[in-house]
């Protein structure tokens, strides 16, 4: 049986594959198109799918949409109708889209694969609720999900039991939690479904003393439900989120580029606190409600590892998992474990330890591509090859590693990543003028051995797909300065030996030469760029930054010394 699930036309578009049972593929098209955030149909990345698992085209049993097109496409002609004529201009802009591309999956399917049998289309935040708990170790939890908005669901809560799953309840746009914080992204000069990630950075470099002015324009009810004061916002109106009387409220919005203010780091400040306590009390509620101890988070306002923690730490959830891709991307993955249990009745087998389900290149093939590029490397052994670049690492050498499958969903998990000391406190402005020249004030993640991870960080559950934010511990501070954000947390990744050994033997290798069992793991990119997906988009990062080395599997390509 073989079932492919397809995410497309907004942002983060995805194609995964389940063969007999087993999760073997999911990848973002932007790894391979180079457009990060693709909104295109993925046909790039349903070719590897295809091409991955061994089988063809005619060999797809079933294909499933992470949503429905023509009940989303009912909410977006009312909205539009509504906000007439000042939404005209997006009217203008959007009508195209819908009628070329979003209401003709099946025959967009048929045009570039071949594929003429049945395609299922689920609910979207349903497909987010089966990519959590159906590849969770939960036999039976609670499930929620939040995002900007699906067809009219912002936020659902539900049971998940056996290859089954029900929505209790959810909650409608234009009230959303997601849209909220997207706006206010946008208001402070951050690109909608990009910059959120720099906004909850840049939130603990303020105070939240717009609080009370967020909680006037949401409402927030005792189970968590909100009701958002549209006079505030501008979600179909025009070329921008929030209002006029939003920038009243709040004060001018801040352009692209331009000079962050305390005020700005205050308002971020105020939605990152507002945020969490809003889904604290929704998670409580959820608790009350279906009284099971275990919690499955998806949706893309799960990307926020801070909220995250905050859930676990102060709710009556005992365990939490969050399913690596836990945005639109993730949706491809929702739809088919959807086909697969809850439709086609199969019981599950598999639990998501590990989110390296994308590409892989042999040896011999990056061997090919340095000698036909003709890139000096050197060839090292396994063990000889970590000694030594966990040796130049402590040595504060920036390093681009690559190996294995590609990670599925936004983060660098140890296969795709750049490596660095954490012990150097002026490291985060090395790797920022070597390579990622982002803002000075986003952290850099440590990824630590499982086993040593409580040591250095209040964190008493593994954090594989590093989206929880747990406080450093005193005493390690000062030690690895260099992953410690301003507000005492770190966003963790714990590495086992089972699920990576290569990255494990490096980490273990750099503590035998510095008693620390923590490296920095940063996303394989330059600013703007997806993350790398071939020896090919490794090489070419590597000669366009100032890393002082490049790892592609076993060979080691150094920077020619000026």
């Amino acid at each position: 049986m073989n079932i492919l699930g397809v995410s497309c036309h907004y942002h983060d578009s995805a194609a995964s594959l389940i063969k007999d049972g087993e999760v073997v593929v999911a990848i973002q098209e932007e790894r391979f198109n180079r457009i990060k955030n693709s909104s295109d149909f993925p046909i790039n990345a349903i070719n590897y799918c295809i091409q991955e698992s061994g089988i063809t085209f005619n060999d797809i049993d079933y294909v499933g949409f992470y949503e429905k097109p023509y009940l989303k496409f009912s909410r977006v002609i009312l909205n539009h109708l509504q906000a007439w004529p000042f939404s005209l201009k997006n009217f203008l802009a959007t009508m195209p889209n819908w009628l070329q591309d979003r209401l003709i999956i099946p025959i967009t399917l048929n045009k570039e694969t071949g594929f003429k049998g049945k395609v299922f289309f689920i609910k979207h935040h349903l497909s987010h609720a089966a990519s959590a708990f159906f590849v969770s170790p939960f036999e039976e939890s609670a499930i929620l999900t939040a995002d900007a908005v699906g067809e009219w669901a912002t936020m659902t809560y539900g049971v998940g039991k056996g290859n089954k799953i029900k929505i209790l309840r959810e909650m409608q746009y234009p009230n959303s939690l997601g849209l909220l914080y997207t706006a206010i992204t946008t208001y402070l000069g951050f690109a909608a479904h990009e910059g959120e990630g720099t906004v909850m950075a840049l939130a603990s470099c303020g105070e939240p003393r717009y609080l009370d002015k967020l909680k006037e324009i949401v409402t927030v009810k005792s189970d968590g439900s909100c009701i958002v004061d549209e006079r505030f916002f501008g979600f179909n109106k025009g070329s921008r989120m929030y209002s006029n009387k939003f920038i009243k409220a709040f004060g001018p919005d801040r352009k692209s580029g331009a000079s962050l203010e305390d005020r700005h780091r205050d308002i971020a400040s105020s939605l990152q606190k507002f945020t969490e306590e809003t889904l604290i009390t929704i998670a409580r509620h959820v608790h009350d409600k279906t009284n099971l101890d275990k919690l499955c988070l998806a949706g893309g306002l799960f990307l926020n590892c801070v909220a995250n923690s905050k859930i676990l730490e102060q709710t009556q959830f005992k365990e939490i998992f969050i399913q690596p891709a836990a945005g639109d991307s993730g949706g491809a993955l929702g739809v088919a474990l959807y086909i697969q249990h809850s439709i086609l009745n199969n019981p599950r087998r598999y639990v998501m330890e590990h989110a390296y389900l994308g590409t892989e290149y042999s040896q011999i093939r990056i061997k090919n591509i340095l000698l036909s590029k003709n890139i000096p490397f050197t060839e090292f052994g396994g063990e000889e090859l970590v000694k030594f670049i966990a040796g130049e690492i402590s040595q504060n050498k920036i390093v681009g590693w690559f190996q294995g499958k590609m990670e599925f969903g936004p983060r660098a998990l140890g296969n795709r990543s750049i490596l660095a000391d954490p012990r150097n406190p002026g490291i985060k402005e090395i790797i920022n003028s070597k390579v990622k020249h982002r803002e000075f004030f986003r952290p850099y993640a440590p990824a630590v051995l499982e086993e040593r991870a409580e040591e250095f960080f209040d964190l008493n559950c593994k954090s594989p797909f590093m989206l929880l934010a747990p406080v450093v511990k005193t005493g390690k501070k000062d030690l690895i300065p260099g992953i410690v954000h301003v507000d005492g947390t770190a966003r963790v990744q714990t590495v086992s030996k089972n699920t990576n050994r290569k990255l494990w033997q490096l980490i273990s290798a750099f503590e035998n030469i510095t008693g620390i069992p923590v490296i920095i793991n940063t996303s394989f990119n330059l600013r703007g760029e997806p993350i790398v997906c071939t020896p090919d988009d490794a090489i070419d990062c590597f000669q366009r930054s100032n890393m002082d080395y490049l790892v592609l599997d076993n060979f080691v390509i150094s920077r020619p010394k000026a």
